[in-house]
């Protein structure tokens, strides 16, 4: 099987990522920021219908909501039903605002299909404090959830898997949450459902290739590392495609025979695909790999530091003969006793006496 060197072009991969990161980020800046859906803001929700008897689209509906600021108007179901969902984003400083939006919505449709022919059908309003909540536990339940796999991926293989998995998830959300900047796709709760979503897809995608990363550094121990990665990432090349592929097909049905809050979902759900394929290829094995060589590397450089701190010892220490020869001399010169061929030798004086 013919290996694709995938790692050569690692560099490239992750300078067009950062990129389309930064250049959605600046797109979603000049455009004042992410177009937050009523889950995220304060606001009111109305859902009406209009009588059959009455023809009524959604150009129709939109038509006759005008003059109402902030108004945004999805279908509910097939178009031939008639039944709409009205968003109004509340304003900062409006007083008594769900009264008053709810007659004016209600007032206008009255005049433009007739009074009779309008039904609402649920009202519901969300206000400051409540939006301002969803939202921050939406940043927490994205954060836990990756933090949770962080802790899986590093328990199941090692750091370095670890933080390439986490930095490719990174990469996905932050790629997606550009697109939706950048287009001024409306934040709601089925955007979080999409980033959860996505996460665990990225992740299951990252830990097959991961998998065979591993089995096959056991099996080929002699084959440098690099050349294991690429070899790993060919081999579960088809699997990946076929999947991301077939779940491409199931969401982009969804994406064109539904409307609303799920044709937004099921764009998400694309984007964050085509991402989350993308970078458990070029962006989880390349940073994985470049953090296992540091390390490996860090690891030998101590390693050889070790080793020369030994050698300087064994150099400057005194061999074992001459150091047992020096204390014996030393010994002997103190007790007027010398050492002769390994024979004590008295002094003159004392063998006089000794005669």
């Amino acid at each position: 099987m013919r290996v694709i060197r995938f790692t050569r072009y690692r560099a490239l991969a992750i300078t067009l990522s950062l990129l389309v990161i930064v250049a959605g980020g600046v797109a979603t800046f000049f455009q004042g920021g992410f177009n937050l859906g009523i889950d995220f803001r304060a606001g009111l929700t109305e859902r009406v219908a209009v009588a059959p008897s009455v023809s009524a689209s959604i150009e129709d509906v939109r038509r006759a909501l005008a003059g109402i600021q902030g108004v945004q108007v999805q279908t509910i179901g097939a178009p031939e039903d008639q039944e709409f969902l009205v968003k109004v984003k509340e304003e900062e400083g409006a007083e008594n605002f769900r009264e008053t939006t709810r007659t004016a919505i209600l007032s206008a449709l009255g005049a433009a299909f007739g009074q009779g022919n309008v039904e609402e059908r649920s009202s519901q309003y969300i206000g400051p404090r409540f939006s301002a909540s969803i939202a921050s536990q939406s940043f927490l339940l994205v954060l836990v959830a990756i933090l949770f796999m962080l802790v899986y991926i590093w328990f199941r293989f090692q750091l370095a898997y670890a933080v390439g998995a986490i930095t490719a998830l990174f990469h996905d959300v932050f790629v997606l949450l550009g697109v939706i900047g950048a287009f001024q796709l409306e934040v709601s709760t089925a955007t979080i459902a999409a980033i959860l979503t996505i996460v665990g897809y990225s992740i299951n995608d990252t830990i097959v290739v991961f998998d065979r990363i591993r089995e096959n550094t056991q099996l080929l121990k002699e084959r440098p590392f690099r050349e294991i990665v690429d070899g790993s990432i060919t081999q579960t090349l088809s699997r990946t495609l076929i999947t991301s592929l077939t779940t491409l097909l199931a969401v982009l049905a969804i994406y064109i025979f539904t409307t609303g809050d799920i044709k937004l979902f099921a764009f998400n759900l694309i984007v964050g695909i085509v991402v989350g394929t993308y970078s458990s290829i070029f962006i989880a094995s390349p940073v994985m790999m470049w953090i296992r060589n540091a390390r490996h590397r860090e690891e030998e450089e101590m390693k050889e530091q070790r080793q020369q701190v030994l050698s300087v010892k064994e150099e400057t220490a005194p061999p074992a003969e001459e150091a047992a020869g020096g204390e014996s001399e030393e010994k002997g010169e103190g007790s007027g006793v010398q050492i002769v061929q390994g024979r004590r030798k008295l002094p003159r004086s004392k063998r006089k006496k000794k005669k």
